[in-house]
């Protein structure tokens, strides 16, 4: 429209009528995008995001808390924990692995769970 109403503005030698249009559509565009108004306040917007960022920070700190007890169990619970729960083995299994008795091996990780239930308890 511009061109149509003032066909004065274009000058060939400045550059080619394609080159004029597209910058001028580009600055009336722009021009009409700044004239607009936000719905809403960019401060009131609120963004979904996948994540429950509480619930994932609260699992975090749960994990490095786990971590930290079990690092300190004496090293036959945590072996046995970590066959049980991270590879997991039956009892039997372990036992089978270890060469240790069955009881041994349940009494074992029923001493890791306890200590580390305490430690969350605390």
């Amino acid at each position: 429209m511009q061109l149509w109403r003032s066909p004065d503005s274009f000058i060939a030698t400045r550059g080619s009528l394609g080159g004029w249009l597209a910058v001028v559509s580009r600055n009336r565009s722009i021009d009409a995008l700044r004239r607009k108004k936000p719905v809403e306040p960019i401060n009131e917007l609120s963004l979904a995001g996948p994540y429950n960022l509480a619930n994932e920070a609260e699992r975090n700190n749960m994990m490095e808390r786990a971590r930290s007890v079990i690092i300190k169990l004496p090293a036959e619970q945590r072996k046995t924990l970590e066959m049980a729960f991270f590879d997991g083995l039956t009892h039997s299994e372990i036992a089978e692995m270890t060469g240790d008795p069955l009881g041994t091996v349940k009494t074992r990780i029923r001493s890791a769970l306890t200590t580390l239930r305490k430690a969350f308890q605390a």
